[in-house]
């Protein structure tokens, strides 16, 4: 397994991404911000993460790794790092000076702070027209509630996904792994990379922007349809029932998927329960859901049979199905070496770690090898020289 460098000049040679030639100014923090930018490190963009002198709120949060917060490693990969007092002149001036030759800019400040702070799109677009304008927000650009903070399991509980995750007539519960954020991410990603498509024919930036509510609402577009004459008061969860879902083994929890005729067929012969697999009470979807009191048992009683590793191999490929596993067992998990998922990075104070890589494959243009999260300043004087060294030449 690889082992990649954190020095970025050496990391970003070999093969060229398809952002190759880009460079991002990535001054968000927390998780949407910074992981939308780490996707397009992925694909060859040259970031620079600028944080404040205190540093990204991120590197302060709980962790079990004594020298660097895990959340800020795993979401600032493949960035050079510097910090920016941008309330200090010379600071702010330094900014105004990399935005020149930027290609995109990218903040989750909330409307009002940019043009206090002088970064406001309209002061940066007349600096460098080309400019991506990237701007990632709680509730959005406008409306009464846009000058408001978001998080992600904030929006999670305002927009109906806390209720529809707790269990039938149980209490709101949160998704944890900030589902919200890291979609909110991948909007960041395509957003931008449209707008420098776009940029290709027009030669003029834009301003994109990204909001967690946004995100929220999209994640749920199977669910936020109303038809005209609709009540409102109606279920509109996407979940099977009874049979679809996780359930106990002898050892261990295993997920089922038998939503199909021949999925529920073939589940019915693998546990043996033939008897179920004909019987016209239990022919579609929505008749096992409505007697999933009568079938739930059953299946349970036969999957004590086996553990969940051995059903879910005696599943195979004729019903969907997976192990309920810990995220430490995905590390060595064959199926993700074999996608080269994971991989050796070295860092000045945490040392070796593994962690995920290049999540889009790219056939022509593969994209440079990732490196690790930056320390904090770890790069703001060679990034000054560079600059410097630019207006000389």
């Amino acid at each position: 397994m690889d082992t990649f460098p954190t020095e970025s000049k050496e990391a970003r040679n070999g093969h060229t991404g398809p952002l190759a030639g880009v460079r991002v100014l990535d001054l968000s923090a927390y998780i949407a911000g910074p992981y939308g930018c780490t996707l397009l490190a992925d694909q060859g963009a040259d970031v620079i993460k600028i944080e404040p002198p205190g540093g990204d709120n991120l590197r302060q949060y709980p962790s079990t790794l004594a020298s660097e917060s895990r959340a800020f490693l795993g979401v600032n990969r493949s960035k050079r790092g510097m910090v920016l007092d941008l309330k200090r002149a010379e600071d702010h001036a330094t900014l105004l000076k990399m935005v020149r030759d930027a290609d995109v800019l990218v903040h989750n400040f909330r409307p009002g702070v940019p043009s206090r702070l002088g970064i406001d799109h309209d002061r940066l677009n007349l600096i460098n027209p080309r400019l991506i304008y990237c701007a990632v927000t709680g509730y959005g650009e406008e409306g009464p509630m846009k000058d408001k903070a978001g998080y992600d399991q904030v929006l999670q509980t305002m927009t109906g996904m806390c209720a529809l995750q707790g269990k039938r007539g149980g209490p709101p519960e949160v998704i944890y792994g900030s589902v919200v954020d890291y979609y909110a991410a991948a909007l960041l990603a395509s957003g931008v990379s449209s707008a420098l498509y776009e940029r290709e024919r027009s030669g003029l930036g834009q301003f994109v922007g990204v909001s967690l509510l946004r995100s929220a609402l999209t994640m749920q577009s199977a669910r936020m349809i109303w038809a005209e004459g609709e009540s409102l008061d109606i279920g509109r969860d996407m979940r099977s029932g009874g049979v679809t879902g996780i359930h106990p083994t002898r050892d261990g929890y295993i997920y089922i998927s038998a939503n199909t005729p021949r999925f529920w067929k073939a589940l019915c012969e693998k546990t043996g329960l033939d008897r179920l697999r004909d019987d016209p009470h239990y022919d579609t979807v929505r008749k096992r859901a409505e007697r999933y009191a009568d079938i739930v048992p059953q299946l349970h009683e036969a999957l004590a049979a086996h553990s969940a590793l051995e059903w879910e191999r005696i599943f195979g490929d004729d019903v969907p199905s997976a192990a309920a596993r810990r995220i430490e067992d995905m590390f060595d998990h064959p199926q993700v070496l074999a996608e080269r998922m994971v991989s050796t990075f070295q860092h000045p104070a945490v040392g070796k770690y593994r962690g995920v890589t290049h999540p889009i494959k790219f056939g022509r243009t593969p994209g440079p090898a990732s490196f690790a999260a930056p320390t904090l300043d770890q790069d703001t004087g060679r990034i000054v020289k560079e600059l410097e060294d630019s207006r000389e030449g």
